[in-house]
């Protein structure tokens, strides 16, 4: 089942070049797989009966064509197979001319939210969703989320402190607001000269109302990374990995 919404370049989407910036990108994604998710029972509305709650644990976003201010878009998404207790999810991003100009992946865990704990993802959950097994966005060789590392040493961190508005439905720093993280320790000119079109966040441990985060930034082999880390620095939060 391949599930589609349309979208409309918004102000508050855009970057100052006037195209959509990668946050803007992933709200679509992200709004788009919770229709299908409406659609399959077990949506945020859901949550007090099913008491199962999807966790996005890994993006993957692959910029063709940055759409522009005004510009209509097509999002698709489908469900793929889940592997125990991980399930898959893909997104392929179209203009009005009908040509692909944004491929996504990302990868999911369902969590009890009455015990807190991750469960196996069983196959009349995945039936719902009437998984597409045999479609990818991205080619075989490249469709996997490969394990990635912190870095060995970093030129620049700054620290953010977690606002009321960066909480979401599940009591902990909704997973676009990661973002803005990456973007507080960019450099300057990286910032605002960059185009950043292909980003990965590996989400690690959740991050709640009023901690401290540090933000630390290094660039290794031609990729921008971004450790989010605990004060202390004994947690990792999340790795995002930013190349053009």
């Amino acid at each position: 089942m391949i599930v589609e919404n349309k979208y409309r370049i918004k102000l508050s989407d855009i970057n100052m070049e006037n195209k959509a910036t990668n946050k803007a990108i992933l709200s679509y994604l992200e709004d788009v797989g919770g229709k299908h998710s409406d659609f399959a029972g077990y949506g945020i509305m859901d949550i007090p009966q099913t008491h199962l709650s999807w966790i996005l644990i890994e993006w993957k976003l692959q910029v063709i064509r940055r759409p522009n201010y005004a510009e209509n878009i097509k999002v698709t998404t489908w469900s793929k197979d889940a592997v125990k207790c991980y399930a898959y999810r893909d997104f392929k991003v179209y203009d009005e001319q009908g040509n692909i100009i944004i491929l996504a992946a990302s990868k999911w865990v369902l969590v009890d939210t009455i015990k807190g704990k991750i469960v196996r993802i069983e196959n009349d959950i995945l039936e719902k969703y009437k998984p597409e097994l045999d479609v990818s966005a991205f080619d075989k060789e490249v469709d996997d989320f490969p394990k990635m590392h912190e870095p060995t040493e970093y030129q620049y961190e700054t620290e953010y402190k977690v606002r009321k508005a960066d909480i979401d439905v599940n009591n902990h720093m909704h997973n676009l607001n990661y973002v803005d993280l990456a973007n507080e320790a960019l450099p300057e000119d990286v910032y605002k000269k960059a185009q950043l079109n292909n980003l990965r966040i590996t989400y690690k441990k959740e991050i709640k109302l009023g901690e401290t985060v540090k933000c630390k930034y290094s660039f290794v082999d031609g990729k921008h990374f971004v450790v989010v880390k605990s004060q202390d620095d004994k947690s990792i939060h999340a790795l995002i990995e930013l190349s053009e």
